[in-house]
């Protein structure tokens, strides 16, 4: 599993023209599963997540988590973000899950987040999704299970 998080004052998606999540101050999720992906290894990046530090404290350093600000988390699905891109001109998405495992896995992940978070929003699976963001820094991080095949 990958993650692309961005810190941003707010971010929102829509599908079809409809506004379908939003948020205020928080993180912007990315999340591409792979085929290896199970429920552990996403309550493992779940949980990295929402305790992973990339929030001003006091002094102006990167000190507080999601959690610690009680910030938003909006989560977009991207199966792109499994491309492999080392050999050629075009990605490969042979390590990105089948769609209906991808999904089960997302849905995991979303039920999940909003048991354990305040503020969850989300993009819908597999659709054409518009992303709007003010980019907080800008911080974007990328965060990898390292599933070996």
């Amino acid at each position: 599993m990958k993650a692309l998080i961005q810190r941003v004052s707010r971010a929102s998606v829509e599908v079809d023209g409809e506004l379908v999540g939003s948020i205020g101050q928080g993180l912007l999720l990315f999340l591409g599963v792979e085929k290896r992906d199970d429920h552990q290894v996403a309550d493992k990046m779940l949980s990295k997540i929402l305790s992973y530090r990339v929030f001003e404290n006091g002094q102006g350093r990167m000190d507080l988590s999601l959690a610690d600000i009680e910030g938003g988390l909006l989560v977009v699905s991207q199966f792109t973000l499994v491309a492999k891109t080392n050999k050629g001109k075009r990605p490969s998405f042979s390590s990105a899950a089948p769609p209906s495992h991808g999904e089960l896995i997302y849905d995991h992940f979303l039920t999940e987040a909003k048991s354990a978070h305040g503020c969850v929003e989300s993009g819908k699976f597999g659709a054409d999704i518009q992303v709007s963001l003010i980019n907080d820094g800008p911080v974007t991080i990328i965060i990898d299970t390292k599933n070996k095949e």
